[in-house]
Formats: C-alpha cells, structure tokens, sequence
C-alpha cells in the first residue's frame, strides 16, 4: 500500500470509530506499530486533529474532510467485478444500488482510467430470477432483527414450517445460505435460501440473546476447528 493510501485509510478508521489503538491500525492495514506512530504524528503535523497517545489510542475530536484518493487499475478492477457480482446475485434492491454506485464511481474518476473495464464477468445467463426473490427481504429482516416464518423444502423435497431468527446470508458454494437461529430446533441452523418456499414476516422483533447470536456461532464454529 502506498504511504499516502495508508495516510487516508488512517484517518477514514477513525472517522468512523471512536477511541483506536495503534495496534489496531496496524493490524487493519498490515504495518509495524512504529509505522503507525509516524504516520500519526505527520498527520497532526500536517494539521489532522488527532487526539491520544501511544499506547492509549487515538481519536478524531471534529469531522475531518479528506479528498478521496484515485484509484489505480487494480483497485478500479476489484469495484468492478464486485459490482458486476452484486447485480448478478445479490437481488433487485442491491442490485439497483450497483449500478447506481457504479455510475457515481465512473463520473470521478481520471481520464486515463475512463476507459478501463475488467475482463471478468458474473453473466445471469442461466440464473433463474426467483432464485434470489427472497435475498432482499432475508437481507432487511437480518439488518432489522424481526423474526420469520419459512417454508423450507431439504435436498429431499420434504418441507417443514419454521420459525427463525435471521442473523446473516453468506454466498458460498455457488449458492446463497441463510444463517438463523430455529425456534423449532432450538440451535443454529443453515438454509438455503433457493430452497425457501415460503416467507412471512411475524412483524415483531428479537432481542439481544447470548448464545443465540452471530457471535455466537462464529465461536462455535472456531472452537470445532471449522
């Protein structure tokens, strides 16, 4: 990374999160400790108002404008492809907020980079439309913690009425899959979602519950060597 990339990716961490400690940074952008010092003291020298010391952590005291920077080809490439992948597979709401961010993307950047477009592709050729009708509604009701009814067929056509708590949806293995807490087992379970039948929002919510939450699981999954 370039030392003026790192510069800004500094002061866009702690822009937003309050107190960051030096050690932090430089695990987030793969530095030495001493990197980070230094490039904190530039920055304040340079007139960032960074507050803290070493071994404290920083802080920013008021809202800093920082002009982005450029991006270069590989950079320009990986929004591209990520943008091109979220169309394909992520649902009609997301999917309009590619494009649309995409063509904000594109009205700034330099000339010699206008032109540029990657060579990798996420083409919906052979992709059936109702295979991710209920991305956007599993999405929001993830974001918004309400609990849901499903109709959920297995890889054996059998369907079973649940309901769960959606905590996150993960693409992996060529396909979306729904990580939930299910009532009706009373553990986590994983669905996919081209194999939901059925959804019903229960229009009520769910509260912070240990041992039932995304954590949680991630935990799990660690300590079986997953």
């Amino acid at each position: 990374m370039r030392r003026a990339d790192r510069l800004f990716q500094i002061v866009q961490i702690l822009r937003m999160r309050r107190l960051t400690t030096a050690q932090d940074l430089a695990d987030r952008l793969e530095v030495s400790t001493r990197t980070i010092y230094r490039d904190v003291q530039d920055l304040c020298l340079s007139g960032i108002p960074i507050e803290g010391e070493a071994g404290v952590g920083y802080l920013l005291r008021q809202e800093v404008s920082v002009p982005p920077l450029m991006f270069n080809e590989a950079e320009l490439e990986a929004i591209q492809i990520g943008m091109r992948m979220v169309q394909t597979w992520a649902g009609k709401e997301l999917s309009s907020a590619a494009k649309q961010a995409m063509i904000k993307v594109e009205a700034v950047l330099p000339q010699r980079l206008q032109a540029y477009q990657s060579l990798m592709f996420a083409p919906d050729f052979y992709i059936d439309s109702d295979q991710f009708k209920y991305l956007d509604p599993l999405r929001i009701a993830s974001q918004q913690r309400e609990y849901l009814e499903i109709c959920y067929q297995d890889a054996k056509a059998d369907c079973t009425k649940r309901e769960i708590r959606p905590l996150a949806i993960y693409f992996w293995r060529g396909t979306w899959t729904l990580l939930a807490w299910c009532e009706l087992r009373d553990d986590f379970r994983s669905f996919r979602v081209d194999r939901i039948t059925e959804l019903k929002h229960q229009e009520r919510v769910f509260s912070h519950s240990p041992g039932k939450e995304l954590d949680d699981f991630v935990e799990k999954m660690e300590q079986e060597g997953h």
